[in-house]
């Protein structure tokens, strides 16, 4: 997990409400730079969705989100995604996890869940929601007890605070749905995702 987040200081989370608007999204997202993909399973359009992203655009790497149970960690695995992420995390997900070769990102947001999460064996994490439950201010607190511990945030994290967030020695990436927001989805702007992908890309590579 970490060699893939340290390849992808920005992964865009997408949630898809249309099956038809899977290819086209992530092709905008390819030709934009960001080929990455964490779709969110919180509709049902989501598990076709990531069906379609795989079968028609290979260039994509495609993985799940939102997943908050053991058996949605396994149907990500069936479906072929490349790596898993969850808002929270569980004994069960944990354990599921750690048998499995898929790359999987846990979330968490105290201390505590940071604690059981590395127990599990596990040391990159979600950090979320990033802004709501202290942002930079909680990470550079978690650093000093946990400085083997390293991040993606997500969670109120755009253009004007992600060169903080990747500033952090703790943080490696940052999730966000800056990106592909809902409106832009929904009316089929492929063209203006492509700029925004392209501009995240172009941020990140002057902020490193």
């Amino acid at each position: 997990m970490r060699d893939f987040l340290l390849a992808n200081p920005i992964i865009p989370v997408v949630v898809i409400d249309n099956v038809a608007d899977a290819v086209p999204l992530a092709q905008a997202m390819v030709s934009g730079g960001l080929p990455i993909l964490e779709v969110t399973l919180r509709t049902e359009a989501a598990v076709e969705g990531i069906k379609q992203i795989i079968q028609h655009v290979p260039e994509a790497v495609v993985g799940s989100g939102t997943v908050c149970t053991a058996d949605q960690f396994q149907l990500s695995v069936d479906i072929g995604c490349q790596f898993v992420v969850s808002p929270g995390s569980t004994h069960e997900l944990l354990k599921t996890a750690a048998q499995s070769d898929v790359p999987y990102l846990p979330g968490v947001s105290s201390a505590s869940e940071l604690m059981t999460a590395m127990e599990a064996g596990f040391q990159q994490f979600k950090f979320f929601p990033a802004e709501a439950v202290g942002g930079i201010g909680l990470l550079k607190a978690l650093q000093g007890p946990f400085s083997e511990a390293e991040f993606c945030a997500t969670g109120g994290i755009g253009l004007h605070n992600v060169k903080d967030y990747l500033a952090l020695d703790n943080v490696l990436s940052v999730g966000g749905s800056w990106i592909t927001a809902a409106h832009l989805v929904r009316e089929r702007r492929w063209s203006e995702i492509e700029q925004l992908a392209s501009q995240a890309v172009a941020f990140c590579t002057k902020s490193a």
